[in-house]
């Protein structure tokens, strides 16, 4: 039994899910055989999913069924066995990355500034670097985080938020890649073209002759703490530390809550630690799945 306020959020939930299912989630998940219409929904599998991580804290799909199995099941009778609904949630992988997108791109806050934008990554972990990872080999190898100072094996997610004065970065777009991706080239790749815009990045952000070309062609600017310059005199750093300690600060205080932004995300999903996961479909449900029921609460 769940409380009344839960129950409205498991039925706004519901709804929203079948809205955008409507809309366009049914073409990522559209069967083409006689068992185009289960009696169990993918619609009740998404609903469930995101309400048990989003209001209950249940983060493994164990959990999440155990949970549903319990305190929902007036609500789903027609709930199936732990291992069928791990199944059929895993095919819903697509469409839970494309339910991230409307989730971001409508609930904007109207105070975020769209002209400066934040960037970091964050390792997803499905195993250490000491061990030869064999799960998801379409996105997942070995990396190295620098924040951290430790090789893991597992994704990367690259995020593009923007500046949010007072409040955390809202997410602009959210990418996941092997762990190895280095982060500009995924830049160059996936915003290379955005105009009008000024990032705030770390150090392996900084590239002068890729970003005075597109501060030329397409007006953005790329702002990142002062790299050392190889070979330069220690009589030449001296000469400009003070001036260079003061705006890699500057730089370091604005692009920080990028980093809040993730520590949020850890902390209401758990999504980091990937060890439990054994697909490259059950992976992005992992990542996405996660981040949506996250953002959920945006619609309430």
């Amino acid at each position: 039994m769940i409380t009344k306020n839960k129950e409205d959020k498991l039925i706004e939930i519901y709804f929203y899910i079948c809205e955008k299912f409507e809309k366009d989630l049914q073409y990522c998940c559209q069967r083409f055989s006689n068992n185009n219409e289960p009696e169990f929904t993918d619609q009740e599998i998404m609903t469930i999913y995101l309400y048990a991580i989003h209001q209950e804290q249940r983060f493994k799909c164990k959990q999440i069924h155990g949970f549903a199995n319990d305190y929902l099941r007036s609500w789903f009778p027609k709930l199936p066995s732990y291992s069928a609904f791990n199944n059929r949630l895993n095919r819903l992988s697509d469409a839970f990355i494309h339910l991230v997108r409307p989730l971001l791109a409508e609930f904007i806050p109207k105070d975020c500034s769209t002209e400066f934008s934040l960037l970091d990554s964050l390792p997803i972990i499905t195993c250490s670097g000491k061990r030869a990872g064999k799960v998801a080999p379409e996105l997942t190898d070995k990396g190295y985080c620098s924040t951290k100072g430790m090789y893991y094996y597992g994704s990367k997610l690259h995020a593009l938020a923007f500046h949010h004065k007072g409040h955390l970065p809202f997410p602009e777009d959210l990418l996941l890649t092997p762990a190895s991706e280095n982060d500009l080239n995924l830049f160059k790749q996936a915003w290379g073209n955005i105009i009008n815009r000024t990032f705030f990045g770390d150090k392996i952000y900084n590239h002068a002759d890729f970003f005075s070309q597109i501060a030329s062609s397409q007006n953005a600017v790329m702002l990142t703490p002062v790299k050392a310059v190889k070979g330069q005199s220690e009589r030449e750093k001296q000469f400009d530390k003070a001036a260079n300690d003061l705006f890699s600060t500057a730089v370091s205080v604005v692009r920080q809550p990028i980093e809040s932004l993730f520590n949020w995300l850890i902390e209401k999903t758990d999504f980091q630690r990937a060890s439990k996961v054994r697909s490259t479909k059950g992976l992005i449900v992992h990542v996405f799945g996660k981040i949506a029921a996250a953002f959920i609460y945006l619609i309430f």
